[in-house]
This record gives C-alpha cells, structure tokens and sequence, in this order.
C-alpha cells in the first residue's frame, strides 16, 4: 500500500539528494537554498542515463516527451508567456514540455465528455467530481493510476497526501486521479453589490428573505442591472439550490446530476428524493416569485454570459460561488479600483458546513496516453516543486504577482492576464495566499474551520455502472422538466412538480435510488 512504501521512499530520495551534493552534481546548487524536491527531480534524469546495473529500475528521461493536457477555463491572455517558462523548468527537471487546451466555461460542459469519448491525441485532462469524474473513470476515458505507478513516478505527492484523500479518490475501489492537496470549503455565498444595498436603504443581507427583498428591489429601481446570474454550465439545479436547499436544510446532494440527498446527520444515510420533499416545493414558491419579479433574465436557460465577467462590469448585482472564487474576484476588482463597492453575504448562518473531498479538483491521465511515466512526474512536480508550482499558479513573478514571504503574493497590473481556468487541480501545501484577500472572505473561512461538520458518508463514492441507463433518462428529465420549474417559467407548481416526479419514475428514478441505498448500507455496515 502506499502508506508501507513513504518512508523507504524518502529515505531513497534523500540518499540520492546527498550523494549528489556531495559529488556536486545537480544543476540548482547556484539557486540557493535549493528546494528537495528539485534536486529529487534532478536525481530521477541523471540516474536514467546511468550504466550502474544498481539503477536499472531509475526512471529513463533521455527521450524528449511533449504532454498535452486538457484545462477547462479561458485560454489565458498570457498563456505563450507563462507556459514558456514553465517548459524551460521541464525540459531541465524531466526532459518534457506541455501544451494546453483550453474549454471555455461557455461550452465545456458539451466539450468535456466529447473529448474522451472520441479518444483525442492528449495525455493528461482537469478532473473534478462536478466534472462528471466518477462517469469518466468508470466510462474508461482515465487511466487507472496503481500504488506501483504512483510510488515509483510521484513519491514526493505520495508522501504529502493523506490516505483519506486518496480513498475519497477512488471509484469502485480503483483510482483514475490525482487529486489535490489542499482542502476548500464548498460552500457557496452569495457576492453582491453593497453600493446598491445602501443606496436603497436595504436591511442587511443575512438570510433568504433578505436576499429576496435585495434581488426584487434591484429589479425595480436598477434598470440595466440584472439583479442575479447564474453560474454557466449544463447544470442540473438552480444555481442557488445549492444555497437555499443544501446547505439552509443541511443536505448532502453528493451528485448534482441527481436527485437525491440525506441529512447530513442521519447516521442511517436514508437517501431521498429532493424533488418529492416539502422543502422543495416551498422553494419552489420562493424562485416563482423571484421570477415573477425580474431577479433574474427572461433568457436565463439559454444564456451563456460569463457570471463573474457581467458582475466586475457592474452589469448583475449579485452572483453564487465558493468563498475562494468570489473573494479572489473581490480582491481583483479592488486591485483595479472597481466603480463597485462588494461584500459576500452567507445567509446559511449558524447551519453545518462542510468541507470538499479530495475530488473537488484533481489531475486524470487519459486512458490512451503514450506518455504516463512522464505525465505522473509533471504532475508530482506541479504540487510539489515551489518554482513550477509558482509558475503554474500564479504566473511569472515581477509580471503577474510579487512573492510575499514563501506563502503569499501580491498581484500585480498584469495578474488578470493568468487567471480563471482550471490550475486548481495542482493546489498543494505550496499554495500562495494573495496578501490582498478581503479580510472578510479570509473571517469566513475562519469561522466556518470551526463549524466544519464530518459525517459517515464523506469518502462515500457511487458506483453508478449498473444504472448509467437510468442516470442518463433522469438527467434529461432534469434539465427538461426542473429547470424551467426551478427558473419560474412554469406557472403551476403543482403541475409542474407532478410531472417532473413522473417523468421521473418513466426514467428509472426508484431503481437508482434503491441501487444507491444498498450501496450507503453497506459503506455504513463497513465502518462499523
């Protein structure tokens, strides 16, 4: 198992470390103080090329390797620039470059799974489990990463990952990502305009009716201003369910392309159908009134408007997202002194919160890749070797930001020019926390650290291969029949909810959801 193997491991490196400082070997020696993890990377392409018959199973760099990886986000403006000098480091520590490809948040949720189902020339992919992870892996579009593979081409991200992420990782037993290496909260809040809420005199906004009065005021009195847009993507929910039923109820809805949920401190994990609950159909009558207010477009379910984009343009009043993304939004457009006075708003407070697996983000190797050896090292480098990790992170320093210390930065002018795509996959104990984070962002993290709630069915994983039939029918009925409910388009909620519980049923609901009981019974029956 990979826990067995670290300490031998690191042990080796280290021996491999100090036999080449003493020989003077390595090519970092002037960079002082040189990073361990650099002169492991160094170790692994000088041993490759040796004749000692002690190094026969050393890792053989001499062939150039070019990887392409697939990242979901904008292209960013300085992506020629910044992929330059992460190629530079490459070639030296692993004798490889990387190119990216980028899907934009427009269209990659139709992208994305095309991608692997038509078997593209590429070698390693973003992976998330709001990606559709668990599908992909079980749908063979990954690679299956064994403890032999991980153990001999990452050692250093084997040694720094817990076990529990690596088990939350796992799809029926077997692993198809590297997950991150540094935990997010997942919680959504709600970034809004506070110059708005004071020009009108509004009361704070701290809970569902509040944000209710904001959104409707906004629509009456701001013309021009869309008062919410929702995040884009092929999403199975309103955008704000996530805030106003998961988390105001205090539900798990462990996959967003299902309809399902438990109560977070149901220790018997009972799963049941959110569409078919009172809760549901309460905010049901919530967004219809909401609708029938203007909070939100007419063409809202065919947009494709760019939600963080329309808010720095001052053109929606609010928008939904984790503390991380809306306070890094906030700290941009103070940085570029924004017209826009903002604050985030939880209105979930004093309910649990919870924390992100591990698949929140990560890194999958296609499962037609020539490259994997050197594909695991890229990514053992990325979350582990503080110059790549900088670079990939946060640009180039002197243009994109100024390190602060070994654990913060500071943006600069050009910082916009390396942002908003998918490098979240490399979070790492490395990390860099920009120095001008709103302080209120960084008080809610703060005060949520220590209402963190764990419950039995954290590192639950659902192997859907018996009902993927099933799953397909319900997520189409999802879209075709919730959506427009959710949006305010249907007009009788009763109706409308009927329907969609019986398209439901015609679309094989109840088999996965008895499919999924039995497999929560018998993770609960194993922890015992």
């Amino acid at each position: 198992m990979l826990k067995r193997n670290r300490m031998m491991l690191l042990a080796l490196v280290l021996t491999f470390v100090m036999i080449l400082s003493a020989c003077g070997g390595g090519n970092n020696n002037a960079n002082a103080p040189a990073e361990a993890t650099n002169n492991a990377a160094n170790t692994a392409t000088d041993t490759g090329n040796a004749t000692d018959p002690a190094a026969s199973d050393a890792i053989d760099t001499s062939k150039e390797v070019k990887l392409k990886m697939i990242f979901v986000g904008p292209k960013p403006v300085d992506y020629d620039s910044v992929f330059a000098e992460i190629n530079k480091v490459l070639k030296e520590k692993i004798n490889a470059t990387v190119e990216g490809e980028f899907l934009d948040w427009s269209d990659w949720a139709q992208k994305y799974p095309l991608k692997l189902a038509a078997n593209e020339d590429f070698d390693l992919i973003y992976s998330a489990n709001w990606a559709g992870y668990n599908d992909q892996a079980l749908k063979g579009g990954f690679l299956e990463l064994t403890d032999e593979l991980l153990n001999k081409y990452m050692p250093e991200t084997v040694a720094a990952m817990s076990d529990v992420s690596w088990d939350q990782a796992k799809v029926n037993g077997k692993l198809y990502m590297v997950p991150q290496n540094r935990g997010e909260s997942v919680e959504k809040m709600i970034l809004y305009r506070e110059d708005l809420r004071k020009k009108y005199n509004l009361p704070e906004i701290n809970s569902p009716e509040s944000y209710a009065t904001y959104l409707k005021t906004i629509a009456e009195k701001e013309k021009g201003v869309t008062p919410f847009t929702p995040e884009t993507g092929d999403w199975k929910y309103h955008n704000l369910d996530r805030v106003l039923l998961k988390q105001q109820n205090e539900w798990n809805m462990f996959d967003l392309d299902l309809p399902f949920a438990f109560k977070l401190d149901d220790p018997a994990g009972k799963v049941f159908n959110v569409y078919e609950t009172q809760e549901f159909k309460d905010l049901l009558v919530y967004y219809k009134d909401l609708a029938d207010n203007n909070a939100w477009s007419k063409n809202v379910l065919n947009s494709k408007n760019d939600h963080q984009a329309d808010f720095k343009a001052g053109k929606t009043a609010s928008i939904t997202h984790n503390n991380g993304t809306l306070g890094a939004l906030m700290a941009l457009m103070r940085q570029e002194n924004s017209p826009y006075e903002v604050a985030l708003a939880d209105i979930n407070q004093g309910k649990k919160k919870s924390v992100a697996i591990s698949t929140q983000n990560g890194t999958s190797i296609h499962a037609t890749s020539k490259n994997v050896e050197r594909s695991l090292m890229f990514i053992n480098l990325m979350q582990n070797d503080k110059q790549l990790h900088d670079l990939m992170m946060y640009g180039i320093s002197g243009v994109h930001y100024e390190p602060v210390g070994d654990d913060k930065y500071k943006a600069l002018d050009k910082n916009p020019n390396y942002t908003g795509f998918s490098n979240w996959n490399f979070n790492s104990p490395l990390n860099r926390d920009n120095e001008a984070f709103p302080q209120e962002a960084s008080d809610f993290v703060k005060k949520w650290e220590a209402e963190v709630y764990h419950y039995d069915l954290e590192t639950f994983v659902f192997d859907n291969s018996k009902v993927k039939t099933e799953i397909a029918n319900v997520g189409n009925v999802m879209l075709r029949y919730a959506i427009p409910l959710e949006y305010g388009v249907i007009d009788n909620i009763d109706k409308g909810l009927a329907d969609l519980n019986k398209q439901l049923k015609a679309a094989g609901v109840e088999k996965i959801q008895t499919e999924l009981q039995a497999q929560i019974d018998a993770f609960l029956a194993n922890k015992q």
